[in-house]
């Protein structure tokens, strides 16, 4: 009886069965892409941030920097003094490298690493140290030629005081010419691999660094930068004055972009050079599992309480660009549209459902005047509506599936800008060396001035929605939902009429 019924509403009532179907199919479409599009610019963003972070990164530890007092501002200075440089035919050459803490972070005791291995649950850590090698060279000219060629100066009587104009220089006419250029340094372990910066890169050419690469001159480049800088594997690099061979090139996994840093190499070395004997600037922290993030932030921040502890969810809010922007969209209008056209939806399905019922009110009476129970009038009414919101499901998981395929077709291309602590120091016409200009902006301060903003990693990535299976599910559960809550509404009504109806009707 219960088939019976049911063939002859979905035929004979087709206009409402294809209504209420439709409706549902758009929302339960709309519903699949949001759901699917929020989880590709979740990856994006997770991919954005392990360019920088490093994969399998769930906490991050660093200090924040504190506030210059009064007059102890930092400064870009370079002092020379009167015997520094190497004069040749009448120009005098001057070249000073200075390696330092990256400006705007804060560097803090190495000890902190084995407080945060300690804490329950750390799969595994590794601490950074981030700085900025700043060079400056300028050519002049030789001043001593300036001297008076006669007599004695200040002598009464000499008329020969006169001083030379000076000479030489880089123009050969007593000019100058100064230049700085900087470029980012990370000092890292190089048996840590498991977690940190270096686990979210791909080796590009030569090797990345091992152990036993510890106390050793070596270093390894980001791509781009070597590109830009003309350096190649085999090749040197100086840093702080000290020569640096090149073992290697990686670039970033997955995403079109720079890596965390410019350079990186050994952490005691890196310690050394800058004067930071036992300070780190960051450590990355692995949790045994997902579940345990939030156990291990807080223990971290009970034992260090000066440390500033940020998760992944408090770091994609350093994500900026066009990724955030859809990020945005999606959260807040994809999915208050979403649950709108949802509303919608049901509303839809519990009204047509009722007016379905008022127009079979001689047919809900008689059934009951023949015996039928409340209960199996409930049950037929929610039964067909069930069913129509099915038919709704089958078409808008399968609207939503085209849509995704639609946006994956498309492949948008979004931009995005993790900030970090890794902030440049002077760049030259295009900004700090190794970053675009963009991102240099930030990253460095003007001559002498006080510290830059945070760098930025600028990254372009093709957004992929991602098909998964609790998607259809609840997909499906949405429609069934739908069905059950009209069905319910309009089963109610029926089961409210009275047999005397029925007659009067047919009267």
């Amino acid at each position: 009886m219960f088939g019976t019924y049911l063939r002859r509403e979905l035929v004979g009532r087709r206009k409402q069965t294809i209504i209420i179907a439709i409706g549902m199919a758009l929302a339960i479409a709309l519903v699949i892409i949001v759901n699917s599009v929020a989880a590709g610019v979740k990856t994006a963003q997770a991919s954005v941030l392990e360019s920088v972070y490093g994969v399998g990164t769930d906490i991050t530890v660093s200090q924040a920097a504190e506030a210059p007092t009064e007059g102890g501002g930092p400064g870009q200075n370079f002092d020379f003094g009167s015997g520094d440089g190497s004069t040749s035919d009448g120009t005098t050459t001057v070249n000073q490298s200075r390696l330092e803490a990256a400006r705007g972070t804060s560097t803090f005791d190495a000890t902190a690493l084995g407080t945060i291995t300690d804490v329950a649950n750390v799969e595994a850590a590794a601490a950074t140290l981030s700085l900025t090698n700043t060079t400056f060279t300028g050519e002049l000219p030789d001043f001593s030629q300036a001297q008076g060629s006669g007599g004695t100066a200040g002598v009464p009587g000499d008329d020969t005081t006169g001083a030379n104009p000076p000479q030489g220089g880089p123009d050969g006419a007593g000019g100058s010419s100064f230049g700085v250029d900087s470029f980012t340094v990370l000092g890292l372990d190089p048996s840590g691999d498991a977690v940190g910066p270096l686990s979210a890169v791909t080796l590009s050419d030569g090797r990345s660094l091992a152990a036993d690469d510890a106390g050793t001159d070596v270093a390894v480049l980001d791509a781009s930068y070597a590109t830009e800088a003309g350096i190649a594997t085999g090749d040197t690099i100086d840093i702080a004055g000290t020569t640096f061979s090149v073992v290697g090139t990686v670039t970033a996994s997955g995403a079109d972009a720079t890596t965390a840093s410019n350079v990186y190499i050994p952490l005691d070395v890196a310690q050394t050079l800058a004067g930071l004997d036992g300070q780190v600037s960051d450590v990355y922290v692995q949790a045994a599992s997902s579940t345990d993030i939030t156990q291990v932030q807080t223990d971290i921040e009970t034992a260090l309480p000066d440390a500033t502890v940020s998760t992944q969810e408090d770091l994609a809010s350093t994500v900026s660009g066009s990724l955030a922007s859809a990020s945005t969209l999606v959260s807040n209008l994809g999915t208050w549209l979403s649950l709108i056209v949802l509303a919608a939806a049901f509303l839809i399905a519990i009204l047509f459902t009722i007016s379905g019922v008022t127009r079979r009110t001689r047919e809900f009476g008689t059934l009951k005047a023949i015996g039928w129970s409340n209960r199996r009038i409930v049950g037929q009414v929610a039964g067909e509506s069930v069913v129509q919101s099915l038919i709704g499901g089958a078409v808008g998981v399968a609207v939503g599936l085209v849509g995704i395929l639609v946006v994956n077709l498309a492949a948008p291309t979004l931009s995005a800008a993790a900030t970090t602590s890794a902030g440049g120091g002077l760049g030259g016409p295009g900004g700090a060396a190794g970053m675009p200009s963009d991102a240099a902006a930030g990253a460095a301060g003007g001559f002498g001035g006080a510290p830059g903003a945070a760098a930025a990693t600028t990254t372009d990535i093709v957004l992929q929605a991602p098909v998964t299976g609790w998607i259809i599910v609840i997909a499906v559960g949405i429609a069934i939902l739908g069905g059950l809550l009209a069905g319910a509404i309009g089963g109610w009504r029926a089961s409210r009429l009275r047999p005397a109806e029925a007659l009067r009707s047919v009267a």
